[in-house]
């Protein structure tokens, strides 16, 4: 299938609070426009962006303020409904296809206005692997605001924001100026995208990594952690061997293991990927054990009602922490007696968009761009387009009752 892509417009990002990330940094416009000569990229100005429109002209990119002559509209996240012309292409993240309640009627407007909908986050290689995603910055910005957690529980210098940072440099001056505890043991669960990005910010921090037998059974006079892998946080109910492929296929009948480790860590960094259907790894129980030495969570993965239940709800970047009450379960001061600080800001790239945007927008010029302005041999974009034209694709059929509700 050739594509029919040619005037491309970045959009004015519109949803509130304000994200500042971009698909494409003035940069990436550029090389846009060498490598595809026959294409027209233009930008729709902006007051939030983290690259200014003046950074946008520097670079040789044409500002608009409207879009109307675009055939393809690309932007970061959801397009508030005002925003959204009829008869357009967009490219976003519409976080609609697990049927998200809030997203509905963005869903049933883009139907109404007969819009073709494509979905950053649906679109994949032959292999069935993502090719775009925010991940490693939701870890390193989560591994970051976890020290600062620390810092808010137990006291000493505090860390300047990651939003009031200009970059990734600015952000590692000062973590490397932090003082960690030497006796500071910290746990990690999961090893994508989001595991590798929060593992590089304790690794920079000094944190050496040890094996999770090892912390379990050790001492140390040194800051440690240990990553947990599913074979790590869960077993069997029945005492059969863990099948690590039979878990993934269908996670019932299992349980946690996770307690022992929150019996020896002071901090937990949750970077895991959780099925609905799995089981718990810290429950309300769990959280009261009398043998608990966890103080401080960052629920970098953010599932409210999800696998830990101290994330009572989602925080913001501007009040990104909140205290939970171990006795009673319930949301309590930061520091009060008894309680557990958590993070659980679920928008966490939004905290270095420029770095972020970066390296976000380079996988979008490298690995999409071709399927979108070449050829799309692959079936790259037919696979995460959810609307064509107004009408619903074959694979997304499911959607039609959430929509029209």
């Amino acid at each position: 299938m050739t594509a029919l892509y040619r005037k491309l417009g970045i959009i004015r990002e519109g949803k509130e609070p304000a994200d500042r990330r971009v698909p494409l940094t003035p940069e990436q416009c550029r090389d846009v426009h060498f490598r595809y000569p026959n294409v027209d990229l233009v930008v729709q100005r902006s007051p939030v962006r983290a690259f200014t429109d003046l950074e946008y002209e520097a670079a040789g990119v044409k500002l608009v303020d409207d879009l109307d002559d675009r055939d393809l509209i690309l932007g970061v996240k959801e397009v508030p409904l005002e925003m959204l012309m009829p008869g357009k292409s967009y490219l976003f993240f519409s976080h609609t296809i697990k049927e998200q309640p809030h997203n509905r009627k963005l869903l049933h407007a883009v139907l109404e206005r007969k819009i073709t909908l494509i979905d950053h986050e649906l679109l994949t290689n032959t292999s069935g692997e993502r090719v775009l995603a925010f991940g490693y910055w939701a870890g390193v910005v989560g591994a970051y605001n976890a020290f600062r957690a620390w810092q808010l529980t137990h006291g000493g210098p505090s860390l300047k924001p990651a939003h009031a940072c200009h970059d990734l440099e600015e952000l590692e001056h000062h973590l490397h100026a932090f003082p960690l505890p030497k006796d500071l043991r910290i746990v990690m669960s999961g090893g994508g995208r989001v595991g590798k990005g929060a593992m590089g910010v304790l690794e920079r921090a000094g944190v050496e990594r040890v094996k999770p037998k090892e912390f379990l059974e050790n001492s140390f006079a040194k800051p440690v952690y240990t990553t947990l892998g599913s074979a790590d946080l869960y077993e069997r109910e029945d005492g059969a061997p863990f099948d690590k492929a039979a878990f993934h296929h269908d996670p019932n009948g299992h349980r946690s293991r996770f307690l022992p480790y929150a019996r020896r860590a002071q901090l937990y960094l949750a970077c895991h990927f959780w099925d609905p259907r799995g089981p718990k790894i810290l429950s309300a129980d769990d959280l009261r054990d009398p043998l608990l030495t966890l103080d401080t969570i960052a629920d970098i993965s953010c599932d409210v009602g999800g696998p830990i239940d101290s994330t009572v709800r989602s925080t913001t970047i501007a009040a990104p922490f909140l205290g939970y009450d171990r006795a009673s379960g319930k949301e309590t001061e930061v520091g009060a007696a008894n309680s557990i600080t958590v993070m659980a800001v679920d928008n966490l790239p939004c905290e270095l968009p420029r770095d972020a945007s970066e390296a976000f927008g380079l996988d979008l010029m490298e690995r999409v761009l071709p399927h979108l302005l070449l050829d799309d041999d692959e079936g790259m974009i037919d696979r995460a387009t959810i609307a064509r034209g107004g009408e619903l694709t074959e694979r997304f059929n499911y959607l039609e009752e959430y929509a029209s509700a």
